[in-house]
């Protein structure tokens, strides 16, 4: 077996992993990070960018928002069930956070909200400038993907840090002696072990959302059937997995809810040109939330997981297509291509040969619902009654915005069932506001600490749109608190 031995060890090198060794060994601690995966980034680079509040962009746009307010807003909207103290630590940190990775060359073409709603319903569901984007690679228009640039940019300033990377190499458990962690042991590519001691391990493993067993025993979804949510390969949970075995306390898991179709990245263009405030029915055929809301994801995959069988369609005709393709869509997405409906008839009539489940084409109504699976006489009257309503201008039931009541009456008529989706799993280790791992009864364990989702507790039962960018503020922050933390105990380490 081979030896080694540090100050710091992280688990993982994703995120919340990267900002860790970077803040120890800033900090002056010797940093060996060891990654199951050939590179570093994890799901972040698949994200846009994180949460900032008071940094120095927002200044410069002259943005308000403060940290206390933040902080507010996100209690009020988790009704004070979550860690106050974390809150606040992570908020008031996270504007500087931003001014952080600037010094290293992360370049950032803004801050943006999530989505905008209209002004009738923005007291409930609009959201705060707290959104960094960050500028892609080779510049040009920011989208899924676009913080594999920071990544790179954090991965080489870890480097220059003298930061040790093991790739392919996972942790498969904490080493712990009288109830302190001193280091991890590991399985290196060609099937050595290494025993790796240190004054301090950082678990940043990523969650979950790889292992379906795990989401069902910890969530109660079903992958593949009530849930589609992304899959970053190596997610197993083994972070979480190890931290409850060394002692760690154990707190409710959840999965950071949205919606989207099954295998959405092969069927993007799909995936966004029905995102759009048509109209939306469950399998009975019934309305089951005001349509102009479903910008806000997290609150439209809380919805559909309440509708029969945990789905919902998304149904409009050729005459509102036609207004999507010549004006654009009622709702812009940050996340989809802007044109989107350039594209559309080509991505349809692929995956209608190609025999794509979800979607559905038909010249009535009643051989739509067949097709999709939706009750035929539920469908048939619900559109009867939202065509009424739509004529006179006004949603009786949902008081939806009258600029999107627009009928559903010409033929062909398209049809996209939509599912529960999820960017991964959150939370399910105990920590406090330092980040520190906490046994079931609040104890703080000596030289371990646990960040990025599989310690992110803080959301409550939903992801707070309110204030977006959240999930990978907090991966950022909470690495950040760690590994400053941990290189501060140096001193007061003796073996």
């Amino acid at each position: 077996m081979k030896q080694m031995e540090s100050d710091v060890i992280v688990v993982a090198a994703g995120l919340s992993g990267l900002a860790a060794s970077i803040a120890a060994a800033e900090n002056g601690a010797q940093v060996l990070v060891f990654e199951k995966s050939s590179t570093t980034g994890g799901a972040a680079n698949m994200g846009m960018g994180p949460l900032g509040i008071g940094s120095r962009i927002q200044r410069e746009q002259m943005i308000s928002l403060t940290p206390g307010e933040a902080f507010r807003k996100h209690m009020y909207f988790t009704h004070y069930r979550v860690d106050a103290r974390m809150v606040r630590d992570y908020y008031f940190k996270s504007g500087d956070t931003i001014d952080w990775l600037m010094e290293m060359g992360v370049e950032f073409v803004g801050v943006q909200r999530a989505f905008s709603a209209p002004e009738d319903t923005r007291a409930y569901s609009d959201g705060e400038f707290t959104w960094h984007v960050c500028r892609p690679e080779g510049g040009g228009v920011p989208g899924p993907r676009a913080a594999t640039a920071m990544t790179k940019k954090m991965t080489e300033h870890a480097l220059e840090l003298g930061v040790e990377f093991l790739y392919e190499t996972p942790v498969f458990k904490i080493l712990m002696e009288d109830g302190t962690a001193v280091g991890v042991l590991a399985r290196a590519k060609d099937g050595e072990e290494i025993e790796a001691r240190a004054k301090s391990v950082i678990i940043a493993t990523g969650g979950f959302g790889d292992n379906p067993q795990m989401i069902k025993e910890e969530t109660g979804y079903e992958f593949g059937r009530t849930i589609f949510n992304f899959a970053i390969p190596g997610m197993k949970g083994d972070g979480l997995k190890m931290a409850w075995e060394a002692g760690a306390g154990k707190v409710p898991c959840s999965m950071e809810l949205m919606y989207q179709l099954p295998d959405n990245m092969n069927h993007f263009i799909l995936d966004g040109a029905f995102r759009q405030p048509c109209l939306w029915v469950n399998r009975n055929g019934d309305r089951f939330m005001p349509e102009d809301q479903i910008g806000n994801t997290t609150f439209t995959g809380n919805a559909i997981t309440a509708q029969p069988g945990s789905i919902a369609f998304s149904i409009f005709d050729s005459r509102l297509l036609k207004k999507y393709k010549k004006k654009g869509p009622d709702i812009i997405s940050h996340v989809h291509p802007h044109d989107l409906y350039d594209h559309f008839d080509e991505q349809w009539e692929r995956d209608l040969a190609d025999g794509y489940e979800p979607i559905t084409q038909a010249d009535t109504i009643e051989e739509l619902a067949q097709k999709a699976g939706i009750d035929v006489d539920g469908l048939t009257a619900q559109i009867e009654e939202y065509n009424e309503m739509c004529a006179g201008g006004f949603d009786e039931i949902f008081e939806k915005d009258r600029r999107y009541m627009q009928p559903i009456e010409k033929a062909p008529f398209y049809c996209c069932r939509q599912n529960v989706g999820a960017y991964g799993s959150l939370g399910g280790v105990k920590i406090n506001h330092k980040t520190q791992v906490l046994t079931q009864d609040a104890k703080v364990i000596p030289g371990l600490y646990c960040v990025g989702t599989d310690a992110c507790n803080i959301f409550g039962d939903s992801y707070p749109f309110i204030l977006s960018g959240n999930t990978m503020g907090f991966c950022l922050n909470s690495g950040r608190i760690a590994g400053e933390h941990a290189a501060a105990q140096l001193d007061d380490f003796t073996y």
